[in-house]
């Protein structure tokens, strides 16, 4: 029987400024989103002679992320989260994407957020 495998990539408790919201008090200034990123590998991945050209580089999905962050406000954690899933299912190696945000000063006894997961289309 042949051994199967799976191939992650992930980026977890990304915590940066960002203009979200919808409430008078959340329009006058950024606030923290904690953002966590887990991606499936369409194919596994090897690092074929231990090059970087053989694997997804997640500095184009970091580096992508706080672009997107800071690139406009957002009313929603919801469209930021699908704007994120968009950004990281252009990457052809990339089958799965779960993303969530967390607004982690919301309320002092909890943390509030969103998560979607989304798969590329077959064929």
């Amino acid at each position: 029987m042949a051994a199967t495998s799976e191939r992650r990539i992930f980026i977890r408790d990304l915590r940066l400024q960002v203009s979200i919201g919808i409430y008078d008090f959340e329009l006058e200034k950024p606030q923290a989103v904690v953002i966590n990123v887990d991606l499936l590998l369409a194919e596994p991945e090897r690092a074929a002679d231990d090059s970087i050209a053989n694997v997804l580089n997640y500095d184009i999905v970091h580096d992508g992320i706080v672009a997107l962050a800071g690139s406009r406000h957002f009313n929603l954690q919801e469209t930021l989260v699908e704007a994120i899933l968009d950004l990281c299912l252009a990457q052809p190696q990339v089958s799965e994407a779960r993303v969530s945000t967390e607004k982690p000063d919301v309320y002092k006894d909890c943390r509030v957020g969103y998560e979607a997961v989304r798969r590329r289309s077959p064929g």
